[in-house]
């Protein structure tokens, strides 16, 4: 096991100095790199999720209860290394997602790696049921996807699109399928993908076989209650093994990293 302490460390980590010192965005970004082209099939799908000790992805429906600066650091910087960001429309909505914003830290490296300034934000719904009037939709610095079925109805289609949205058919039913939603959106150009759930929409891309790498802060917290876990719907038939690439540590928050085995 590769173990690099931590985000904050006084021994260990790239570029240490032997000072108690918090990491860099520019080393943060080294750690959590994506895979070199001829290192990976094309393209490449990437989770970030966040899980108390107990299991609960969310307390009270969101994630940032159960969250800390350290973990948004590793959420900016994984963000900053992707292509496009994917989200179900239930984690848009409780989450309250904003367009993704350039950053000045990591402009040279989106350059260096043939990026545009920020990633995209692409939207799983097969309803459609989304308020275009919000900025997510209205000024993005890049259109947001939206990721749905044939089947989806064409006047929600229609306004998507008149708010300026593109919507991408990943499905020949009314809902998406995973397989193809990472298909289609690699024809576009992104090729580091990064999904940020929610749990249902994960457990869709897990049980398609198509997550390559699962990025997971456990929170050292317990919240007991019902909340959901990183993952939901149905199960795989043989569970699949991951190996764990690097683990981090701050304030008892561990940032783990697996990759498909």
């Amino acid at each position: 096991m590769r173990r690099l302490f931590p985000v904050t460390d006084q021994t260990s980590g790239p570029g240490s100095d032997g000072a108690d010192r918090e990491w860099s965005l520019a080393e943060l970004a080294a750690a959590y790199a994506y895979p070199e082209p001829d290192a990976r099939p094309g393209v490449w799908l990437r989770a970030n999720m966040v899980s108390t000790l107990d299991g609960a992805a969310q307390h009270d429906g969101r994630s940032q209860p159960i969250s800390s600066a350290a973990d948004m650091r590793v959420f900016g910087t994984l963000r900053a290394l992707a292509d496009v960001v994917v989200a179900g429309a239930e984690t848009v909505r409780q989450e309250g997602y904003r367009p993704a914003r350039a950053r000045a830290e990591f402009a040279e490296l989106r350059r260096a790696a043939g990026q545009r300034p920020a990633p995209a934000i692409a939207v799983v719904s097969a309803s459609l049921e989304l308020d275009f009037s919000l900025p997510l939709f209205t000024s993005p610095p890049e259109p947001t996807l939206i990721l749905t079925g044939a089947a989806a109805a064409p006047d929600r289609i229609a306004a998507a699109e008149r708010a300026g949205a593109r919507v991408v058919i990943a499905g020949d039913g009314v809902g998406v399928d995973p397989a193809r939603a990472v298909r289609e959106l690699a024809e576009l150009g992104h090729t580091r993908l990064l999904t940020e759930g929610g749990p249902r929409l994960l457990g869709q891309f897990v049980t398609a076989g198509v997550l390559d790498e699962l990025c997971l802060t456990v929170s050292p917290m317990l919240t007991a209650g019902d909340a959901q876990r990183i993952a939901g719907g149905p199960s795989v038939e043989v569970p699949r093994r991951f190996a764990l690439v690097s683990l981090l540590e701050e304030e008892g928050f561990l940032f783990s990293r697996y990759r498909r085995d």
